[in-house]
């Protein structure tokens, strides 16, 4: 006995202890996602709406719990050999990627409140999706480890498939969800061949042993590593809608609800920009040199194809309205890309200007969807000519759209826009890729023409009188559509008033490991 005791002193312990704490978004997510589903089973038809205030009212008390994270010094499911080595770690570049995801998601479930009523789709499966999916994005900007990364990145997309092709009986609808699962699925595998490849040579998943053992690899695994790191980034770049990963995103976003357009075009891309960094930053700095190129060559290709593709929509196309915010998405992405590819050249802290720009990004993006869901409810078409003369049908929604448009065209008074972008290109210019700052100039120009040519419509007199397709067009707007609309337009208002509540996210010091 006493033999057995001394064994059990001298042996560290496998048992560990969980900060609660920390994993409290994830957990009341994937939890009220549960309780939705389950709450489904006893519900009657008649209050099935009650479900999606319960999902409402989870998605805003995982956004509240992120309030004692703030400090940003918290970790958990470490190793007991090696405490520096987490697979969970709650630092401020966590907590900023949390907050992003829930309260995008908290905007896309109000939206979908009356979206579900109106268009009859399941509403428990509809909520346990959204909450599951949610809980996955809110899961990979915490993980520390490339297990952990890709069992959180399928959960984020995994149910975001089903709620592509949630309208039942809608043919663009099940053609969408079809192209989004196969091509995501075969990126996913390519990424999970380059983990392997990755933990063939260092013998480890966890992204700081990984980085440490990266530093130094016999030569001939060199090629391996090397081919390891550019596969591993082939997911995450596929959700960010990096071209030539990008071919997904039209399709997808005309055949999916709206809200769920406008969740995919936000959270969707945190996903991905967020494991992105995660390998890069984190895991790979010693092969810089192979992915530093391949993301600024990424950058300047998703840019240029996307602002390109969303000056060639014509306005009365069906749809053209939903494909043009589809492909402003790309071309927003290739901003986004800049500063992770300067990271390869200068210090990490570069990313920070990529938060600052999702995070503008994410409020007037969901902003400007969440408005194309009010007009949606009367010209059913999602074409950019519906537009014209909005202002006179419904000034407060059209003042918002044009600030929207504005912000992300980066002209005042979307000032916050105009200071997002400045500094992404700071941050190319201060690690030496002029190169990719001049082409950034350029398409930031090209991007005004269709967002100034949009704006411009709203104020323009409606033409002739309305149809049978624009009846109802007074109709008072349901209130969770309004609350949202008015709530990213306070967002980016204050976040243009005060640019710095978001822009010292680009200067401050974001990982404690």
């Amino acid at each position: 006995m006493t033999a057995l005791t001394v064994l059990a002193a001298e042996t560290p312990s496998l048992v560990q202890s969980v900060d609660w704490l920390a994993i409290a978004p994830v957990v009341i997510t994937a939890v009220v996602g549960l309780a939705v589903l389950v709450a489904d089973l006893f519900t009657a038809e008649r209050h099935k709406p009650v479900l999606g205030w319960v999902a409402v009212a989870g998605l805003a008390a995982a956004t509240a719990s992120l309030l004692p994270l703030r400090a940003g010094d918290r970790s958990t499911f470490c190793l007991t050999a090696d405490p520096e080595a987490c697979s969970y770690v709650a630092d401020h570049f966590t907590v900023v990627v949390q907050f992003l995801v829930l309260a995008g998601a908290l905007l896309t479930a109000l939206l979908s409140v009356t979206a579900v009523r109106d268009t009859r789709m399941p509403a428990g499966e509809y909520w346990f999706l959204l909450l599951s999916s949610a809980a996955g994005a809110a899961l990979l900007p915490a993980s520390r480890d490339l297990a952990t990364l890709i069992v959180a990145l399928e959960v984020a997309s995994l149910p975001a498939f089903a709620l592509v092709g949630m309208r039942r009986g809608n043919r663009l609808s099940s053609e969408a969800a079809l192209k989004f699962f196969l091509s995501s699925v075969t990126a996913t595998a390519v990424s999970l061949m380059g983990v392997s490849f990755v933990y063939a040579v260092t013998g480890s998943m966890h992204l700081t042993q990984v980085a440490d053992r990266l530093e130094d690899v016999p030569g001939q695994l060199d090629t391996l590593a090397m081919a390891g790191v550019a596969l591993t980034l082939v997911g995450f770049a596929f959700k960010t809608a990096a071209v030539p990963f990008h071919f997904w995103v039209p399709d997808t976003y005309v055949g999916a609800p709206l809200p769920i357009a406008g969740y995919l075009s936000v959270i969707g891309k945190a996903v991905g920009f967020t494991g992105l960094i995660l390998v890069t930053v984190i895991a790979f700095p010693a092969y810089a040199q192979v992915w530093g190129p391949a993301v600024a060559v990424l950058a300047a290709l998703t840019m240029t194809l996307g602002n390109a593709a969303a000056v060639r929509q014509s306005a009365d196309r069906p749809n053209s309205a939903v494909r043009l915010l589809a492909w402003s998405s790309v071309g927003q992405a290739g901003y986004l890309l800049v500063p992770i590819a300067a990271a390869a050249y200068s210090e990490r802290d570069q990313i920070g200007s990529t938060l600052a720009y999702a995070l503008m990004y994410a409020a007037v993006n969901l902003g400007a969807f969440a408005v194309a869901a009010l007009v949606a409810r009367t010209k059913p078409l999602h074409r950019i000519s519906d537009y014209r003369g909005l202002y006179a049908e419904r000034p407060l929604a059209a003042l918002s759209l044009a600030f929207f448009l504005l912000c992300l065209a980066g002209l005042p008074p979307g000032i916050i826009g105009l200071f997002a972008k400045v500094t992404v290109f700071q941050s190319a210019v201060d690690a030496g890729l002029g190169w990719l700052a001049v082409l950034m100039a350029v398409n930031v120009v090209i991007a005004l023409y269709y967002y100034l040519r949009w704006t411009a419509l709203l104020f323009r007199a409606p033409e002739g009188a309305e149809g049978p397709e624009g009846a109802g067009a007074h109709a008072k707007a349901p209130w969770p559509v309004a609350a949202a609309i008015v709530a990213t337009a306070i967002t980016a208002l204050v976040l243009s008033g005060a640019p710095q509540l978001v822009l010292r996210v680009a200067s401050g010091s974001l990982f404690t490991q």
